[in-house]
């Protein structure tokens, strides 16, 4: 089986029109915390204060060539050793195809190992089950639920808070990686 060419490249100002076009497109503004349309300014004052943060890290991910979603890491804590993530591919047509266990297995590899921490966590509506539970697959374990704690279409909806540490990631890293070479993509062993 052949997977898709993926890759995760760095965010450049060129990137900006793509972001808030994907921000506040349907098929990924549902999925956010902040679901409201996002104006051209609040775009822009955001992505002009991405440079020199060193709490936050952004890539595109790119299926073939094409950039198709994004992943970043945020409240990044290098005292405390932590720090979150989240992704989202806004191209609908991508999903199904292992292109989320790729993200995910590429950005826990980021964090254990070039950013040399030893927790990631995250943050997921309890609505949004195939993404805790692809979380659970790669070894996050559910540390909190925090009830009531966004509000969606005006209803108060629960918040999953998943976390992993770099010991449990090495014991699941060898089953992770079978899992999507049988899918076609490869990994380091």
């Amino acid at each position: 089986m052949t997977a898709p060419t993926v890759t995760l490249r760095d965010l450049t100002p060129d990137d900006s029109d793509r972001l808030f076009a994907w921000r506040n497109s349907e098929a990924v503004r549902p999925y956010m915390y902040t679901d409201h349309l996002i104006a051209p300014e609040e775009h822009a004052h955001w992505f002009a204060g991405l440079p020199g943060d060193d709490r936050r890290r952004y890539w595109i991910i790119e299926m073939d060539g094409v950039p198709v979603g994004l992943a970043n890491l945020y409240d990044i804590d290098r005292r405390h050793g932590r720090c979150a993530w989240a992704y989202y591919l806004a191209d609908p047509s991508v999903r199904g195809l292992g292109l989320g266990s790729f993200v995910e297995f590429w950005m826990i590899e980021q964090v254990f190992g070039p950013q040399a921490l030893t927790k990631l966590w995250c943050e997921v509506l309890a609505s949004n089950e195939p993404v805790w539970r692809l979380h659970e697959k790669h070894g996050f374990v559910q540390e909190a639920r925090f009830r009531r704690h966004i509000v969606k279409d005006g209803e108060a909806v629960d918040v999953f808070g998943l976390g992993l540490l770099a010991e449990d990631w090495a014991v699941r890293r060898p089953d992770m990686a079978a899992r999507l070479a049988a899918k076609g993509f490869a990994f380091p062993a």
